[in-house]
């Protein structure tokens, strides 16, 4: 099982592939809670030269809350990211599997949340 969801976008610049992203995340039912753009951060901090690169923590409420309910620290491993990067021949979005992330938790009650949110990552990336 890999721990991500991914597909190259070709033909769209960054911005119009992250607009696409946007929309299948809120057609899926999910918030954008967090944005870093990677590539200024690290040019502002350290000076570096990085291509586009760019992570969306993205959140259904719905689902978010019952894993709350079922692991109160779950929080450390939510939101759901989402990256968009400039790649050879176009831009990947990429989005984390939280199947896989929550191998590490021993706790049943999470395992039907986690796939919920995984089909609805993945019909996300398929979707584009």
């Amino acid at each position: 099982m890999t721990y991500y969801f991914s597909k190259t976008l070709r033909g769209d610049d960054f911005d119009a592939a992250e607009e696409r992203v946007r929309a299948a995340l809120k057609g899926a039912g999910f918030g954008v809670l967090t944005e870093i753009d990677v590539k200024s951060t690290l040019k502002d901090k350290i000076g570096v030269e990085f291509r586009p690169y760019k992570i969306l923590g993205a959140c259904n409420p719905e689902l978010a809350h019952k894993a709350l309910q079922a692991e109160d620290r779950i929080g450390a491993l939510l939101p759901c990211n989402v990256i968009l990067q400039e790649v050879n021949g176009g831009i990947e979005a990429a989005a984390v599997n939280p199947v896989a992330s929550m191998q590490a938790i021993d706790n049943p009650a999470l395992i039907d949340i986690a796939e919920a949110v995984s089909a609805r990552l993945r019909s996300v990336i398929d979707a584009l």
